[in-house]
């Protein structure tokens, strides 16, 4: 039997009612809100992260490959679309092309007027990451007869024009001669950014390589989706360089650089909270086993008065803090599961979307993220056991006796 752990048990049922019992207490809730608090912390801001991202990547791709040219309008010069494509199909970290092409217009309705570029894509190379922001109709029709008249506009734009799915709308295309044309709403969609909502409709590419007057061997650029978001760097660089140099790359983080770095702050931020967070409870974890020591001090000298060594002794109360811990581990953990699940099944805390992206405080849950958090607080909390048991060995049996 081991005697340190013994006595620390029989020291657990006798505190009950004393101070000590009331600062155990504290010292429990502490690394159980400490625990909380990080798994919901990083629940969230992972929720954050991956929800952005995916509204960015639903619209865009981590990699656009254009004409290189001084025109900073939407319009482009176009470039030879099956070629590149069967030259990105070579790289192994490609997943996704999707070539696309744009153009400016002006949506007219019987009360209202409103400028747009309309996206074309297509589907022959994979199914397009916009189907993800379909919130009403259908997605568009490819025929193989002719281009498609559907289009799918945003919300916001639906909204501004007093159009919804099935209504008719009349493009004007400003170009030499001008051109007419009229789209049928198919869908509505909605990403919550509005650097995409207020700007964009979806078409099919035919209809842009049509009134460019494009064969279809032409396209504006194309959208690279790659395996893996964190080889974006590297993957990048190594497509670059096997380029035409008349062609640039666009990586999105430079794209949407204030939407990344919006994230990279809200990162720094959480882990400054989780460090001090951390602190507060190893700080009140040193108290309490001081606290114990201090209460204990009579039977720490009857035991040296028997033999029983400072090892022993640090032992008794380092398997005392060990308790604590645990259990506050556990209560942490059955807590922040349990505030994060809530959370994700019935979403009662909404948010702005017009401040947010998103009309709820996202979770996403991380397995790995969430044991590493256990194991960094399980290893503070022991170092903080320790601390303060290196006293015993400074009292005296005689001196500890008489302690009052």
């Amino acid at each position: 039997m081991n005697i340190s752990r013994y006595i620390s048990n029989k020291i657990d049922g006798a505190d009950s009612g004393s101070f000590t019992s009331s600062v155990t207490k504290i010292a429990i809730i502490s690394i159980a809100l400490g625990v909380a608090v990080m798994i919901v912390s990083f629940a969230i801001l992972e929720g954050f992260r991956n929800e952005i991202q995916s509204k960015i990547f639903s619209f865009g791709s981590h990699l656009t490959i254009s004409k290189y040219d001084t025109n900073n309008s939407l319009e482009v010069e176009p470039i030879g679309g099956p070629r590149l494509v069967k030259q990105l199909r070579g790289f192994p970290q490609v997943q996704n092309i999707q070539p696309f092409a744009r153009k400016t217009a002006i949506i007219k309705t019987r009360e209202e007027v409103m400028g747009v570029a309309l996206k074309g894509i297509d589907e022959v190379n994979g199914i397009s990451t916009m189907r993800q922001n379909l919130v009403a109709g259908k997605f568009l029709s490819f025929p193989d007869s002719a281009a498609s008249t559907d289009i799918l506009l945003s919300r916001k734009i639906a909204d501004k024009l007093r159009l919804k799915v099935g209504d008719d709308a009349l493009f004007y295309f400003i170009q030499n001669p001008p051109r007419v044309r009229k789209f049928t709403v198919s869908g509505i969609y909605q990403t919550g950014l509005d650097e995409f909502d207020e700007a964009y409709v979806i078409g099919d590419l035919r209809q842009v390589q049509e009134l460019n007057s494009w064969p279809d061997s032409l396209v504006g650029g194309v959208e690279v989706i790659l395996r893996d978001f964190k080889t974006l760097d590297p993957t990048s660089d190594h497509i670059y360089e096997n380029l035409r140099y008349d062609l640039k790359l666009d990586k999105i983080t430079d794209q949407y650089a204030q939407l990344f770095d919006w994230l990279q702050l809200l990162n720094r931020n959480v882990v400054i909270f989780l460090i001090l967070i951390i602190f507060v409870a190893t700080f009140n974890m040193v108290a309490t086993i001081f606290i114990m020591i201090l209460e204990r001090t009579n039977m720490i000298g009857v035991l040296k008065a028997i033999g029983a060594t400072d090892n022993q002794i640090r032992s008794m109360f380092f398997f005392r803090g060990l308790s604590l811990t645990i259990r506050g581990m556990i209560f942490g953990n059955l807590a922040g599961l349990g505030l994060c699940a809530i959370q994700y099944y019935f979403h009662p805390i909404p948010l702005d979307p017009q401040n947010y992206y998103m009309d709820r405080v996202p979770i996403f849950w991380d397995l790995k993220m969430i044991v590493i958090l256990n194991i960094a607080t399980f290893l503070t909390s022991l170092l903080a056991v320790l601390i303060p048991t290196y006293l015993i060995s400074r009292i005296r049996p005689v001196t500890a006796i008489k302690f009052d």
